[in-house]
């Protein structure tokens, strides 16, 4: 059964159903989880020298954001009796970001969302979870 599982969160509804999956699993197989929230980078703007946000208030936000989504997976885990170690990383591409990290903490299931909050570039490019399918060696379960 699986140990170690990953459960990406970007804070959605649908993000719910699959931590809830994850510590489920994690429960039963009395595996540890592993979470991942995924920052945007700073918009910067060639064409501009004035921004809308500065840059330390937007990574500030960010990290709030990123910070509040892995607590609500590692407040689930701990009222499940299952460990939960959490982490926030930048990235332009959330896809890549959680195939890393699935392999930096040698993990050997991802359970994921069947779709998140990005909103028309999903429609245009696919979603996160598809592109984790797509390049994903390990298993990736797919909560809807």
């Amino acid at each position: 059964m699986f140990k170690r599982i990953l459960v990406p969160t970007d804070g959605s509804a649908v993000t719910d159903k699959a931590i809830q999956t994850a510590v489920a699993l994690a429960k039963s197989s009395g595996g540890s989880l592993y979470t991942i929230s995924v920052k945007e980078p700073f918009p910067y703007s060639a064409i501009s020298e004035m921004q809308p946000v500065p840059p330390q208030e937007f990574y500030d936000a960010q990290e709030r954001i990123a910070a509040a989504r892995v607590k609500a997976v590692k407040d689930a885990a701990q009222a499940a009796g299952v460990a939960c170690d959490a982490h926030t990383v930048e990235a332009l591409h959330p896809w890549e970001a959680i195939l890393d990290h699935a392999k930096s903490q040698q993990c050997d299931l991802i359970v994921m969302a069947s779709h998140g909050r990005r909103g028309v570039a999903a429609l245009l490019l696919g979603s996160e979870t598809q592109r984790v399918l797509i390049h994903s060696s390990l298993p990736v379960l797919v909560v809807k």
